[in-house]
């Protein structure tokens, strides 16, 4: 078992999820993977995650918007960075996440979870009170 915080990565690309992974991994945090498929992809419940990185493309039948809806019902405070490597955050994702971060911006990508992690955690252990 792990006192590290817990990120969950949503994609449908397996070498993303290794990639990334390793990414969190190295900085001192938990990586949680959902592969996401042709059909849709199984979200851990009850697992303690702190936040979660999405996918923008999925190649599935439901939309990187669904999913983040899926993951809001799920983890209603848990902050959701949308990988992309579009320009701008995308309209249809916009109101379920909390930050977008354009992929190959590694660095930026762990200043953006080093600074939503610990206000997550905050107010998680409000919430158990």
């Amino acid at each position: 078992m792990t006192d590290h915080p817990k990120v969950l990565i949503v994609d449908d690309d397996p070498s993303h999820l290794e990639i990334y992974g390793l990414l969190l991994e190295r900085a001192g945090y938990e990586a949680l993977t959902a592969q996401v498929n042709f059909a849709g992809a199984d979200l851990p419940e009850n697992a303690g995650v702190g936040l979660v990185l999405l996918d923008y493309k999925l190649q599935s039948l439901r939309t990187s918007a669904e999913f983040a809806r899926e993951i809001r019902d799920l983890y209603p405070a848990v902050p959701i960075i949308l990988l992309s490597d579009l320009w701008s955050l995308p309209e249809d994702v916009a109101p379920f996440v909390t930050e977008f971060v354009r992929k190959g911006q590694p660095g930026k990508l762990l200043q953006v979870v080093g600074r939503l992690l610990p206000r997550a955690e905050q107010e998680a252990a409000a919430d158990r009170r």
